[in-house]
């Protein structure tokens, strides 16, 4: 059942305009990740995806990932699109957040941009970023989006929302 997008207000655009199958494409918008006082990751150079009924997830280029931070965790998955995903720990002193990162070392030809990228989930993170407005996490324990004001819903998460 497809639900019934929200009106979109001045200045937004609907995450039901997106394509579908995702796309990946070069943003310029400012992303920044901050977490227990310092500046996890921060960028204006990011490759965001973008698909139908949700809201955009960021990947990073590494070189805009402090060093030392990440560390491999285990475990993978799979998108029919992207290809295969590794995930990542973020390493902070003696705090551990567990696999908050996924990155696709061989991405499809398609979404080659993602190459050597690492998107993040926003939830575990004191504060997530994009041109200075706090995003919202995409509802759900799966997906990686991030909301911001600028969005139209629904968005793919909220219950319910499993056969969109």
């Amino acid at each position: 059942m497809r639900p019934r997008p929200d009106l979109v207000g001045p200045g937004q655009q609907s995450v039901w305009a997106f394509p579908r199958p995702a796309i990946a494409e070069p943003s310029a918008a400012h992303v920044r990740i901050e977490h227990c006082g310092l500046v996890i990751a921060d960028t204006k150079a990011s490759v965001r995806t973008v698909e139908t009924s949700h809201p955009p997830s960021y990947y990073i280029p590494p070189e805009a990932i402090a060093p030392g931070v990440l560390r491999r965790a285990g475990g993978g998955s799979f998108c029919e699109w992207k290809g295969s995903a590794v995930y990542w720990d973020v390493v902070i002193c003696d705090v551990v957040l567990p696999r908050v990162g996924w990155s696709y070392p061989e991405p499809s030809r398609a979404f080659a941009l993602l190459r050597d990228h690492v998107a993040f989930y926003a939830a575990p993170f004191d504060r997530c970023l994009v041109n200075g407005e706090t995003v919202v996490p995409q509802p759900g324990s799966f997906y990686g989006g991030w909301i911001t004001s600028d969005l139209a819903g629904p968005f793919k998460g909220i219950p319910g929302s499993m056969g969109w």
